[in-house]
């Protein structure tokens, strides 16, 4: 028992304890997906005792202000993605929306390739099967911890000149799109399931192998409703959660 326990209300340092630990949390030396010092360094740092602080990080956890990972410490919640499934999800990028969920986002470009389109995708993009597509993949991160592998197949004739260059960095392809190419996103028609990561995109998003996974497919169109996108993502169940709302 510390100097402070002694002298005090238990009830009064197991708060204390707490509310030590939140200013540590919301203070500029820390962010996001952080890992906190030790029991033992905090019980140190601010003269409680190990059993104390532990009661204090196990009511954090539980009011989802903290989260435990295994063996690898207690770590500052990353901010869960709410992906809108609304008529028009595709007004704003995976970039904004991140950013609307007070996270900071951030991509690694997979691959870039040119591919002939397939029945099923052509079909979708109203276009005929062979003709040409960009095939773009992506992995999402948010603090930089994945969230999502996203898969993109536009017509290479709505982008003619788009290179992987041009997706390097923090670059958006949707303003991307707008900018270069006057493509501005509105509506589109996606479907949600549940699926186990493949062996590539669990390790790429941290889950372990036959991990479920939620697994978005959609087509966005344009503002003038015509096919530009049609999008796989394989989203981390516990970071990525899908919203419904009613359209105004």
């Amino acid at each position: 028992m510390t100097a402070l326990e002694s002298t005090a209300p238990a009830e009064r340092v197991y708060e204390r304890a707490q509310q030590f630990i939140i200013e540590m949390i919301e203070g500029p030396d820390l962010a996001a997906g952080d890992r906190i010092p030790s029991e033992r360094e905090l019980s140190e740092r601010f003269g409680i005792s190990r059993m104390t602080m532990r009661k204090a990080i196990d009511r954090l956890v539980a009011r989802g202000l903290l989260e435990r990972r295994s063996t690898a410490g207690t770590f500052i919640p990353v901010p869960v993605i709410k992906r809108p499934i609304t008529g028009q999800m595709f007004s704003h990028g995976i970039s904004e929306i991140v950013r609307q969920c007070g996270g900071i986002p951030g991509n690694r470009l997979l691959f870039f390739e040119r591919h002939e389109a397939l029945p099923r995708v052509a079909e979708r993009l109203l276009i005929r099967a062979g003709d040409p597509l960009i095939v773009i993949r992506r992995l999402r991160t948010v603090n930089e911890l994945p969230f999502c592998v996203e898969t993109t197949h536009i017509p290479a004739t709505r982008v003619p000149g788009l290179a992987a260059e041009d997706l390097f960095g923090k670059q958006s392809l949707y303003a991307l799109l707008k900018e270069r190419y006057g493509i501005e996103m509105g509506s589109g028609v996606g479907t949600i399931s549940v699926s186990a990561a493949t062996a590539q995109e669990a390790e790429l998003l941290g889950l372990q192998a036959d991990s479920p996974a939620l697994i978005f497919r959609a087509t966005a169109n344009d503002t003038r409703e015509r096919p530009v996108e049609y999008l796989t993502s394989v989203n981390h169940p516990q970071r990525v959660v899908f919203e419904t709302a009613r359209d105004s």
